[in-house]
Order: C-alpha cells, then structure tokens, then sequence
C-alpha cells in the first residue's frame, strides 16, 4: 500500500507539474536519442565500406563524448531548477506528517519514472531514427544507401547504462538539495527572491580582461598550429567572462534602468525592472548560458557548413592538378636529367595530358628565429612558449624553375636569395640555416604561384627560398642530420599535369603509374621516396571527411539549441510563477490585462536581445581564429566562410525570435492568471 501511495503522489507530482515536467522529458529523450544515434554511426557497417570510414569512426566518438559530458552538465543544471520549483509541495509533505524518509522515497519513484520516460523513449526513437540518420550521413557524402533497418545491441546497452548513471547522479543530487532544507525553508523556497544585488566592480573587471584577452588572441593568431592550440584556452575565457559579464552587467543595467525616472516610472517598465533586480543572479547565469549555448552552435554550423560547402575548393586548393608524382632523392649523384628523364617517360602514353608543370627542390624544416633555421635542439635557442610559431617547413628551389615559371627574369648575384613566406612574416634580412650558409635577402616575393603542394598539406607555414644553384646549395643539407639521426634535407623532383579524362581513368593511371615506380625503384634504387597524388581518387575522402563534420556539427547543434530552447522557456516560466503574485496584486489596484502584456513584452525586451547580440559579438571575433583553423583543413574561400557565417547567424536570429516569443506567451499566460499551474 505504501508503494503505491509513494508512486501515486510521484504521478500526480508530475502530472500536476507537466508544464515543466514534460520538456525536461523529451530533451532527456533527445539526448539519449542523440548519443545513442551517434554510437550507432560510429559502429555501423556502411563505415566499412567508406574509403573516409576510418577518419568517421574518430569523429563519431568523439562526437557522443561532448553529448555524454554536456547531458551530464546540462541535466544537472534542469534538475536543480524542477526541485526548487517542487520544494513547496516537499514542505507540504514534510508539515502534513512526512519525514524525509517518505519524501526520498516519493523523489526516487519521480526519478525513475522521468528516467525509465526519457531513457526507453530515446532509446525507441533512436532506433527508429538511426537508420535515417546513417541515410542521411550517406547522402550527403553522396554514398550509396543500404535501407535494411537494424538495431546495434551493444549501443543501445552502451547508451542505457550511461543515462542510468546520469539520472542516479541527479536522484543523488536531488536528496541532497531536500534534505539539507527544513520544511518552512521548503514552503517559501520558490518563492523566495535574492537580495537586491549590489554591483560588483571586480568580477565584472576580471570579465573585461578575460573577454579583451580572448579576442585579442582569436583576432592576432596567423599560423594555424598556433591557432589550434589556443583556440580551446580562448574558448574557456570567453565562457567564464561571459558569466561574469551577464552576472555583473545586468546588475548595472538595472541600477541605469531604476535610476532613469522618464523610463522606469511607467506602468510597462516599473514592474519589469523591479522584479528583474531581485533574481539578477540567475537572470545573469541563464542568459549567459543562452548565449554561450547559442555561440556554440553558431560556430559548429556555420564552420562545417563552410567546409562542406567548399569541399570542391579545399580539394583543388590541396591537389591543384589531376595527377602529381614527387620522388624524394638522398642522394645528389642520383639527382640527375638522366633519372628525371625516365621517370618523365613513364607518362608519355597518358592521352589528353596539358598543363605540365616540372621543378626541383629540397625540403628541411625547423623553427625559424630572425631568419636562422634551427633543425637541431642543440642549437635551440630562445624557443620560448612561442616554439609554434617559429615551426615553418622551407622549400629551396632554383632561380631558374621560378623564373621559368612565373614568367620572370629575376637575377641572383652569390650569396643572395629572393624569399616568399606563405603563413607567416619574413621580416630578417639575412636567412641562415643552423648559423651557417648564409644568404643575403634581395627581395621579399609578394606572391609565388611555384608553390609545392606537399607544403599545402603541411599544419605549419612554408618559406620559398629561391636561390642561383639548387644543388651546389642543398647538397650539406643532405650530409646533415638532426637529432633523430636522419638527413636535415631532402631533395625533390616534382612532376604534375592535367588531364580531361574521367574520375575511373585517372584512377586507373594513378595505379599504373605507382606500379611503374615500385618497379622502378626496385630495379635502379635511385630514389629513396615516391608519391602519386590523384584529385580525383582523393575526392571522395575529402567529401567524407567534410561531410562527416558536417553532420556531426549539424547533430551536436541540434542538441545545445534544444538545451538553449529549454533555458529559455524554463526562464520564462520560473519568472512568471515568482512574478504571478506580484501581478496579481498590481490587477487589484486597476492593471489591466493589456498593461500586464506591455509590462511583460517590456521585461523580455529589456533583456532579449542582449543573448543574441553578445553571441553576434563572440561569432565575429571568433572567425578569424575558426577560418585559420579551417586552413588546417585547406579552407581559403574567405568569402565562401563570411556569406555562410551571415546566413547562418541571421536564420538563428529568426528562429531565436520565435523561440523567445511563443515562451514569452507561456510567461504573459501564468502572470496574467489565464492558466493553472
């Protein structure tokens, strides 16, 4: 009898309580849909058969570890909201004859019912829905699609044990919260307003000099390496200042408000801002939740829309030509026209072959420090915490090739260099490699189009050294060696061209012409490395690996703006039942219902752009340190990534829009007496 009395009171607790019980459910739900999706993807077979399927099978995890971490953070964070919202009737319990015994029990039947709802519900839809999220994933890899539905038994034991475990944490969290409450403590709790809060200069100055220090650094990073590792630092900052901003700053921004009389003393403000200066704290932590939430999306969409968008570009950025064959040489004597001249041959059979393009170079790289190359640790000096921005790979080619190909007619006198820095600045005058073999800087090149395409593939920026005599300058580079003990350089010779025959045909060259090497190198041993690049074999991955991102960043922000979605509506419904009283009690001395609508449209207003716009601010100080991380991935279509960023950040603004009015509909029903609890 006592079970069912316990379990009945949970029921009608949540039936009663539906308006906050049942969006709390469906986003349990989304959540252990979404992770459950993703670990579905990430084992499922049609990665197998994928040629990107490897780099896929990284993501996908990676992508249900942040789910897993944010169900986590998020839950605990609604959950403390549902039992401050249910302490009354806990105190009512608590005075009626129940100890906190009988209330623990009431509060375990609550949780697993909302559980056993989200958990089972999730997991059903997921399963429902897997399927079409891997033909989805498909399609925009442009894969063919297998329609047979299957369920993966260990995901779906994977994702139950893990939510299990979560909504244990939060039964834990939720006893602990009542029990520490004596019941009049309970009675009053959602009702109970913070002190007026005074404004406190220091957190807000902590946030000023977090927030200048993350922009400062998202604006003035240029190497992508770099970029890279400071991203995650700057992303950290932004989040603490932003709390302490929206915390600080809306406190200042009610004191401005209070201390204009034209504006607070009307029927439409003074209720709004006097109630609003009474819960400044959570008002200050909740819109910044919004906001940060709302800048994570931003940035995920909008980047793997850019890349997924430009994977085409990227493509040809990376792999400029159909086909591209680069033979690594360690040795100079072998570094002869006769060698190239075979390796030349190899494809005088190919048909509709044009736009050939020959040069020879050699390759070392190091840190590079007021233009002296440093390939050893023995000679590090000054390295500093900025050692990634010193890293740079240097390309040396003759002056010859670069005037051949460019079009030009630079001449060298001994000892001079011209110099092309792609990634960072050339600002030393003399370039020396390991204090030694100095040349003289003649010219700062503005462009080179010889550029090698190895180079592109490279996470740090490259130096072009063009010099009167590659051989006679290379050859102490190959007798060299760093620490590892292999050569400091290498010598290349490079050989692309383009074709127009089909994807299948260049395909078939490309083996054909690797055959020919292996036997080649085989037979002479002339060369001690061999590489053919096809754009059209390596076009598929590219597009898996974009569009893998693309539909992580599309699941991940279909999670965080659900999460955003339920801040928003649980914020406005928190606030209608703490300002319901005080409304009521304005309708008795002669507010109408079309005042209270003003009143309430002018509390949302005061504060409802104010998410929006500080996330429009992160978005665009953050694009330059995205697009450099972009880079990493050959994203170069500046214009490509700001038309996307735009769009996306205006489709957001509408839909934040219509979030914020249909909540503020909730409010205006609760304040206004329309509706019952």
């Amino acid at each position: 009898m006592r079970t069912h009395l316990y379990s009945k009171l949970a029921w009608e607790g949540i039936r009663k309580n539906k308006r906050l019980y049942i969006p709390y459910i469906l986003t349990g739900s989304l959540m252990v849909m979404m992770y459950y999706i993703l670990s579905f993807l990430s084992v499922s077979p049609a990665l197998s058969r994928m040629k990107g399927g490897a780099t896929l099978s990284l993501l996908l995890p990676l992508g249900c570890g942040v789910i897993a971490v944010f169900s986590l953070i998020f839950l605990f964070y609604t959950n403390s909201f549902l039992v401050r919202q249910r302490n009354k009737e806990f105190g009512l319990y608590n005075i009626l004859g129940m100890d906190k015994r009988n209330i623990r029990k009431i509060m375990l039947w609550e949780n697993g019912m909302i559980a056993a709802a989200s958990i089972l519900s999730g997991l059903g839809i997921g399963a429902v829905l897997s399927k079409l999220a891997e033909v989805g994933l498909l399609n925009i890899l442009g894969l063919g699609v297998d329609y047979q539905l299957s369920i993966d038994v260990g995901s779906l034991s994977k994702t139950a044990v893990l939510y299990v475990g979560i909504y244990f944490c939060l039964l834990v969290n939720s006893i602990l919260r009542v029990q520490c409450l004596n019941p009049l403590e309970l009675l009053q709790s959602s009702r109970v307003g913070e002190k007026p809060p005074k404004a406190n200069w220091l957190p807000a100055l902590i946030g000023i000099v977090l927030l200048g220090f993350a922009y400062y650094l998202a604006v003035s990073i240029e190497a992508p390496l770099t970029a890279l590792i400071w991203f995650f630092i700057a992303v950290i900052m932004v989040i603490i200042a932003t709390y302490l901003l929206f915390g600080t700053g809306s406190v200042v921004l009610c004191r401005v408000l209070q201390k204009n009389k034209n504006y607070y003393y009307k029927a439409n403000h003074f209720v709004s801002v006097s109630s609003m200066v009474y819960r400044m704290k959570r008002n200050g932590a909740g819109l910044a939740s919004i906001c940060i939430l709302s800048t994570m999306v931003l940035v995920m969409i909008s980047s793997t829309a850019s890349l997924y968008i430009g994977a085409e570009d990227s493509l040809r950025e990376r792999y400029p030509y159909s086909m591209e064959m680069r033979i690594g040489f360690d040795d100079l004597e072998e570094y002869t026209e006769e060698n190239f001249a075979v390796l030349r041959a190899l494809g005088e059979d190919i048909p509709t072959k044009y736009g050939e393009r020959e040069y020879r170079s050699a390759s070392t790289s190091g840190l590079l420090q007021n233009g002296n190359l440093i390939t050893s640790n023995n000679n590090q000096v000054n390295v500093g915490i900025n050692i990634y921005d010193s890293l740079c790979e240097v390309l040396i080619c003759s002056l010859e090739d670069y005037n051949q190909f460019e079009g030009k007619a630079e001449t060298l006198n001994e000892g001079e260099c011209l110099i092309y820095c792609d990634g960072m600045e050339c600002r030393f005058e003399q370039f020396t490699i390991d204090g030694e073999f100095p040349l003289m800087v003649k010219k700062v090149l503005d462009d080179f189009l010889l550029t090698d395409s190895a180079a592109l593939a490279s996470v740090v920026p490259c130096v072009y050294i063009v010099v009167n005599n590659l051989e006679e300058y290379a050859a102490p580079l190959l007798t060299r060696v760093n620490d590892s003990g292999y050569p400091v350089g290498t010598l290349y010779w490079q050989y692309a061209f383009q074709t127009e025959l089909s994807t299948d045909e260049n395909v078939d060259i490309m083996q054909e012409l690797k055959e020919e090497l292996r036997k080649f190198s085989m037979e002479e041993e002339v060369f001690g490395s061999y590489s053919i690049e096809c754009q059209d074999a390596l076009r598929s991955e590219f597009f898996e690996m974009y569009g893998g991102l693309f539909f992580l960043g599309i699941m991940l922000s279909v999670v965080f703006l659900f999460a955003a979605v339920l801040i928003i509506y649980y914020k406005q419904i928190s606030e209608g039942y703490e300002d319901q009283a005080r409304f009521e009690i304005m309708q008795k001395v002669g507010m109408t219902k079309r005042e209270i609508k003003r009143s309430v449209n002018s509390q949302i207003l005061t504060v409802f752009f104010l998410p929006l716009v500080f996330a429009g601010i992160h978005l665009a100080f953050a694009f330059p340190i995205v697009f450099r991380l972009l880079q990493l991935f050959f994203m170069r279509n500046l214009g490509l990534m700001i038309l996307v960023t735009v769009g996306c950040f205006l489709v957001f603004g509408v839909f934040y829009a219509i979030v914020y009015k249909l909540t503020a509909g909730a409010y205006y029903t609760i304040v206004s007496g329309s509706g019952e609890k």
